[in-house]
């Protein structure tokens, strides 16, 4: 038996999933741009009041420190010892509390206006935000810092957006798990949560003893293969505009990256930096991909799963 149709209302402009939130509440963002805001001011103060001393004295060393991977001028007694490479990184906690916000958004609308599955499954968008969030923290620790444990979060806290792109995947694809009767059903959501968490554990702890390399271009072929897989379905279609915003502001964000690396982008004490903008362009490409999914609109909802979506 194939799976039934929609009904014709239900595919043309009008399906509630066929394109990102059209209109998107103040609240949410207030809490994007109020929650980046009080970081701000919250940073500033901590940052004048330990101005001139070396809060990081004592700390095991990163190797960028004494032998720098990136152009930016270092300022050891400060507490932010590179400006430009430790603020840009507010970009992922933007990101990140959109869509923490648009998690709460969907958690008070109607079920029934929430066809798709990110729409469906609040608990997704929580996820994606705060990994976002942990990012911004993690890689604005090792950039103000320049310690060996700060690199560690930096690195690892890279991984854990991919995941949850992985997590929203599978349970697009499996949102629900079936018992031998059909008559018992478990969301598969928990599961997907705890194995983000895991897994992020996981690479926390063997951090150095895999190459991040390795492991980030992984993830991310692992994504855009989800990517290639949606171009073939015929129970679902997204806005392929926010997929391709995605890869192109990724791509310019290495751009901008290995130009830094090679000392081509900007003077060591620009207040703007490559590795800056690849903070921003990968923030912006994290965001895209999350309005990808978040666009789906159903065309035929799987007999099995017909009483979830």
């Amino acid at each position: 038996m194939t799976d039934p149709p929609l009904p014709v209302s239900d595919r043309g402009n009008d399906f509630p999933s066929q394109a990102v939130d059209q209109f998107i509440p103040a609240w949410i963002h207030g809490l994007a741009w109020g929650g980046v805001l009080f970081l701000i001011l919250l940073l500033v103060g901590v940052s004048c009041a330990f101005q001139g001393q070396n809060v990081w004295e004592g700390w095991v060393e990163s190797s960028n420190l004494r032998r720098p991977s990136y152009a930016e001028v270092i300022h050891i007694r400060e507490l932010f010892r590179t400006q430009a490479n430790t603020w840009s990184n507010l970009a992922y906690v933007l990101i990140g509390l959109y869509a923490i916000g648009f998690g709460w958004h969907d958690l008070w609308t109607e079920s029934s206006s929430r066809r798709n599955y990110l729409t469906q499954t609040p608990a997704m968008s929580h996820l994606f935000g705060a990994s976002c969030v942990c990012l911004g923290l993690g890689s604005g620790l090792f950039h103000a810092s320049l310690t060996r444990w700060g690199q560690q979060l930096d690195v690892t806290s890279m991984y854990a957006p991919l995941l949850s792109f992985i997590a929203i995947n599978l349970g697009r694809r499996w949102p629900v798990i079936f018992g031998r009767d059909h008559r018992v059903a478990l969301q598969t959501w928990p599961f997907l949560v705890g194995f983000v968490c895991v897994a992020s554990a996981y690479l926390y702890h063997y951090k150095w003893s895999m190459s991040s390399a390795y492991v980030l271009s992984t993830l991310i072929v692992l994504v855009g293969l989800f990517g290639v897989i949606d171009r073939f379905s015929k129970v679902s279609s997204l806005n392929t505009a926010w997929l391709i915003a995605a890869n192109v502001t990724l791509v310019v964000g290495v751009v901008c990256r290995q130009l830094d690396v090679a000392g081509r982008f900007s003077s060591p004490d620009a207040w703007y930096q490559g590795h800056a903008f690849w903070h921003v362009f990968t923030g912006l490409s994290l965001g895209c991909q999350y309005l990808y999914y978040r666009s789906e609109r159903l065309l035929r909802i799987p007999e099995a799963t017909a009483n979830y979506l």
